[in-house]
C-alpha cells in the first residue's frame, strides 16, 4: 500500500476541495450577491437557490409576460410593477416583474413566441445603465453578443421574441435616453418584434407620470391588437397578502421593526455594505457651515473604520433615511390604522415571482418609517386606484375626477406637491379605513437611499467620508400652503441637533426615529453604503483641472483639492487647480471660505479660486460668467488636456456651462459656433469633460 506523507495529504485535499469548487462554482459556500436574499425568500414564500433561467421561471409559474426593470430611484421598478398589474387585472395576462440583476440573458434565443418581454429602462448619470442593468446592457448590446443555443434563425438570434420598451431620463443631460435607445436598436437588430413604439419618459421637463400614462395606452391597444387580447373591466386584485399576527408582538426577536435584513435583525451586521445591505456608521463630526438662520447646509463626518468599505475621492455616499414621524402619524392616522400602528403583520406574496419589497413579519409602523416613500410624488394612476375605496360617494367621485383630468390633478395635486395621504385629507376628512394595505404596499415604491458626492479625499482620510447637505424645503403658496421638507437632509439635520445635545431634536417641526430600530443606531449612528463614480481625478496629478461647482455643488471638489493640496505637500508636481465657485453672499453661504485659504497655502499658484455672488449686488453674477471672464486662462489649460469638470444643478447652470465652454472655445480658437459645440461633445466622449449633476 502507498504510503502518503503529510505533504502528499494536503496538496490531495486541496485538489478535490478546488475540483469541487470548479465543478459547484462556489454553490455551497460562495457569497450571495444579496447578502439577504434568504430573508426576502423566507418572506416571499420563495425556495432558496432560485434559478437564474428566466425561461425556467416563465414555464414553471406559467406566466405569459415578463416586465424588466432597470432602476436606480426605483421609478423605473414601479412602473414595471404597475405595468405587470394593468396587464393582468385588464388583460387578463399572467405577468411578472423582474430585476435585470436576478436573471441571465445567454438564453434568451429560445424565448417562446407566444410570450411578451417589456422592458422599463432607466438611463442614469451620463447614458449609463443603472446598477442592477449594467450587465444586460454590457451584453445585448455588446459587439459580440453570443447566445447559449440555436433557438432562432442564425443572424436573427431573437426572431422570436416579442417585446415593448419604455425608457426613463432626463432630458438635461447629454444622452437623453441612451439606455433605452440602445437597448431597443440592438434587440431589433438581433431579431426581435418591436410590438409597439418604444415610449420615453422626461423627470427634466417634469412630465415623466404623465409620459407614461401617454405611451401606455396606446401601447396596450397595439398589444392587445397583435397578441389578440381581451379588455375587462379592471377589479383590483391584490399582489400581495397582509395578515395581522395576533401570536406575535412588535418586542418579538422574529419581528422586523425597522431592520433592513436578517442579519442586522439579529445584530450581526456584516459586509459586504452596498444597496442591500448598508453599514451603521457612527457620525463622528457634524457641523452647520451657513451662518444664516433660515438656512441650513451640514458638514458631516461619517467613520467607515472597520467596516471594510473604502472609496475613492468622487465617489458617491448613499444614506438611507427614515420617515418624518409627522408624515407617519398622518399616514397611518388617514388610513385608519393609527391605535393598530404597532400590530404585527405577515406580508406575503400571492403568486410565486411577487418579491415583498420588506422582510417580514413587521409591524404597520415599521413598514411605514422605514421602507415606503410615504413622501413621494403621486401618480394619476394611484389615485383613480384608489377611488373604489373611498369613505362616500363625493369623495369617490373627487378621485375619480382626480384620475382622469390630467389638468385637475396637476392644479390639485401636482403643483401643490402633495403626497398620498395629503391627497386623501384634502378629498375626504373620514378615515380611508376601506383602503387595502396591500395596495398602499404595491403602488408607493420602497423608500430609496439618497446619493451625495463625497466631499473628502480619500488620499487624506481613507477611513472617514465627509456629506456636505443643503437641507431641502419647497414652500407651496396658496390658500391651503404646503411646505415639502427634504426626507434625508431633515433626518440627517436631526442626527446633527443629537449631536450638539438637543434633546428631542425636532427639525423645521420635524421628529424622526433617530434611534433606530430597537435603538440599535443610537449614539448618532446612521444607515450608509458607497457608490463607486466615474468622476474622478487625472491619475496624473500634473494635469490641469477646472472645476464649476455652485452651492454644495462645490462638495466633490472640496475632496479634490484637499488631495491635490496633500499630493503638493508630499513634494508631488501638482498641476493647475482652477475652482469656479458660486453661492447667495459671501457673509451667508460661501461655503469652506476659511479652507481654500489653507488650501491655497498648499498649492500655492497652482491654485486659483474665481467666486460668483449672486445676491450681493444688484448686478447678479453666476459662475458661469466668470467661466466666460477667464476665456483665455480656460482655453489654455484645456489645450493641454486639462480636465473640465462640473457639479451641481443640471436643468439650468450645468447646461449653460456647456453652452459658455463652447463659445469660449470657438472664440480663442477662431472656429465656428458648430465647432466649438463638436470640441464639447469630443470632450464629453474621451472623458475630459465630467459631469456629476442632478435636476
Amino acid at each position: 500500500m502507498v504510503q502518503l506523507d503529510t505533504l502528499d495529504l494536503i496538496v490531495l485535499v486541496a485538489l478535490v476541495v478546488g475540483t469541487a469548487a470548479y465543478l459547484t462554482k462556489g454553490t455551497y459556500w460562495g457569497i450571495p450577491k444579496d447578502p439577504y436574499a434568504a430573508s426576502f425568500a423566507n418572506a416571499n414564500g420563495a425556495k432558496a437557490g432560485k434559478t437564474r433561467n428566466i425561461l425556467e421561471k416563465l414555464d414553471e409559474s406559467g406566466k405569459d409576460a415578463v416586465v424588466f426593470y432597470g432602476s436606480q430611484t426605483g421609478t423605473a421598478e414601479d412602473y414595471a410593477s404597475r405595468l405587470a398589474k394593468e396587464g393582468s387585472s385588464r388583460f387578463g395576462l399572467k405577468t411578472m416583474v423582474a430585476d435585470l440583476e436576478d436573471y441571465d440573458y445567454e438564453n434568451l434565443d429560445a424565448f417562446p413566441e407566444d410570450k411578451l418581454a417589456i422592458f422599463v429602462l432607466a438611463t442614469y448619470g451620463e447614458g449609463e445603465p443603472t446598477d442592477n442593468a449594467v450587465d444586460f446592457f454590457e451584453f445585448i448590446t455588446g459587439p459580440d453578443v453570443s447566445f447559449s443555443g440555436d433557438g432562432a434563425a442564425e443572424g436573427q438570434p431573437l426572431a422570436n421574441m416579442k417585446f415593448v420598451a419604455f425608457g426613463l431620463g432626463n432630458n438635461t443631460y447629454e444622452h437623453y435616453q441612451a439606455v433605452v435607445r440602445k437597448v431597443n436598436d440592438a434587440l431589433i437588430k438581433l431579431g426581435a418584434q418591436r410590438i409597439s413604439a418604444a415610449g420615453e419618459g422626461d423627470d427634466g421637463a417634469g412630465t415623466m407620470e404623465e409620459d407614461f400614462l401617454a405611451w401606455k395606452e396606446p401601447m396596450w391597444t397595439e398589444l392587445a391588437a397583435k397578441m389578440n387580447l381581451e379588455e375587462r373591466e379592471a377589479v383590483y386584485e391584490p399582489t400581495f397578502g397582509v395578515t395581522e399576527r395576533e401570536d406575535l408582538s412588535a418586542d418579538t426577536n422574529e419581528v422586523y421593526v425597522g431592520e433592513p435584513n436578517k442579519n442586522h435583525l439579529e445584530g450581526k451586521s456584516k459586509g459586504p455594505y452596498n444597496s442591500h445591505n448598508p453599514y451603521i456608521a457612527p457620525i463622528v463630526e457634524s457641523r452647520e457651515v451657513f451662518t444664516v438662520k433660515d438656512r441650513n447646509c451640514l458638514h458631516m463626518e461619517i467613520d467607515i473604520s472597520g467596516s471594510n468599505l473604502t472609496y475613492q475621492t468622487g465617489d458617491h455616499i448613499a444614506v438611507w433615511p427614515t420617515n418624518a414621524g409627522k408624515e407617519v402619524d398622518r399616514f397611518l392616522n388617514i388610513l385608519g390604522l393609527s391605535d393598530r400602528r404597532h400590530m404585527v403583520i405577515s406580508v406575503k406574496g400571492l403568486d410565486s415571482t411577487a418579491r415583498v419589497p420588506f422582510p417580514t413579519p413587521t409591524t404597520y409602523d415599521a413598514a411605514v418609517r422605514y421602507h415606503m416613500e410615504i413622501c413621494g410624488p403621486v401618480s394619476r394612476q394611484f389615485v383613480a386606484a384608489l377611488a373604489a375605496f373611498a369613505p362616500d360617494e363625493d369623495s369617490k367621485g373627487e378621485m375619480a375626477r382626480l384620475g382622469e383630468d390630467k389638468d385637475y390633478f396637476k392644479e390639485k395635486v401636482s403643483n401643490q406637491y402633495l403626497n398620498i395621504a395629503q391627497v386623501l385629507e384634502r378629498v375626504s376628512e373620514a378615515n380611508w379605513t376601506n383602503v387595502p394595505f396591500s395596495i398602499m404596499i404595491e403602488s408607493i415604491q420602497k423608500l430609496q437611499p439618497r446619493y451625495y458626492s463625497i466631499s473628502s479625499s480619500s488620499l487624506v482620510q481613507k477611513s472617514k467620508i465627509s456629506i456636505t447637505a443643503v437641507v431641502e424645503e419647497i414652500r407651496v403658496p396658496g390658500s391651503t400652503p404646503n411646505i415639502v421638507k427634504g426626507v434625508t437632509t431633515n433626518y440627517l439635520l436631526a442626527l446633527k441637533q443629537k449631536q450638539h445635545g438637543a434633546a428631542d431634536p425636532d427639525p423645521h417641526g420635524l421628529t424622526y426615529a433617530i434611534t433606530g430600530p430597537r435603538n440599535k443606531y443610537d449614539g448618532c449612528h446612521v444607515p450608509v453604503h458607497v457608490r463607486h463614480s466615474n468622476f474622478k481625478l487625472p491619475s496624473d496629478p500634473s494635469k490641469p483641472i477646472i472645476m464649476v461647482g455652485p452651492g454644495s455643488g462645490v462638495a466633490p471638489f472640496r475632496g479634490f483639492i484637499q488631495e491635490r493640496a496633500a499630493q503638493a505637500k508630499a513634494g508631488e508636481n501638482v498641476g493647475k487647480t482652477i475652482l469656479f465657485y458660486g453661492c447667495r453672499k459671501r457673509s451667508e453661504d460661501f461655503l469652506y471660505r476659511d479652507e481654500w485659504e489653507m488650501y491655497k497655502q498648499a498649492l500655492g499658484d497652482s491654485f486659483e479660486l474665481f467666486t460668483a455672488f449672486s445676491r450681493e449686488t444688484d448686478q447678479k453674477v453666476y459662475v458661469q460668467q466668470r467661466l466666460l471672464e477667464q476665456a483665455a486662462l480656460v482655453d489654455e489649460l484645456l489645450q493641454k488636456k486639462g480636465n473640465f469638470y462640473v457639479c451641481g444643478d443640471a436643468s439650468n447652470m450645468a447646461r449653460e456651462v456647456s453652452i459658455v465652454l463652447s463659445q469660449i472655445i470657438s472664440s480663442q480658437r477662431g472656429v465656428s459656433a458648430e465647432k466649438g459645440e463638436e470640441i464639447v461633445k469630443s470632450m464629453r466622449s474621451s472623458n475630459q469633460y465630467q459631469e456629476d449633476v442632478w435636476s
